[in-house]
């Protein structure tokens, strides 16, 4: 992993390991984040720290037959996760004052809305409060966007 990366990582994180080769997504849970990273270079060129993760297969036996050692594999290991979440888009999040805030489609009108960052992601945010599931918001809202302006739905 990525020395950036693997700071989030806890052992006992679960993994969701994909593309080894079978036909089902493996589980595994992390045993061992190694406290040192070394250098490798990337296939563009880019000197890279990487800290090996080390993780035990929860998997039944019969299921990872056929993975051996020093298999490529893709894996997904969960930083973080809360039951109930609120999920919008990143691109919906912006600043407003000293409090975030999202533009939500109510009524064909937009109305903006504080609400409360629980985690970031690269493209999605957990929000604790301000928006309710199935609440319609406005992804890269421009500087055309107030609240009230009539909203026209686009299909993508």
């Amino acid at each position: 992993m990525l020395s950036t990366d693997a700071v989030e990582i806890k052992p006992g994180a679960a993994v969701r390991i994909e593309h080894w080769g079978g036909p089902d997504v493996l589980a595994g849970r992390v045993r061992r984040v190694e406290p040192e990273a070394f250098t490798k270079i990337s296939t563009l060129g880019v000197e890279e720290q990487r800290v090996n993760v080390i993780v035990d297969l929860v998997s039944p036996p019969e299921s990872v037959a056929g993975l051996g050692d020093g298999y490529r594999v893709d894996a997904r290991i969960t930083v973080f996760s809360l039951d109930d979440a609120i999920i919008v888009p990143a691109g919906a999040v912006f600043r407003s004052g000293d409090t975030s805030s999202v533009y939500v489609v109510k009524n064909g009108r937009a109305e903006m809305r504080p609400v409360a960052v629980v985690r970031r992601a690269e493209r999605s945010v957990a929000v604790a409060s301000g928006v309710a599931p199935g609440d319609v918001v406005i992804i890269y809202p421009s500087d055309k966007i107030t609240p009230g302006v009539r909203i026209a739905a686009q299909q993508r």
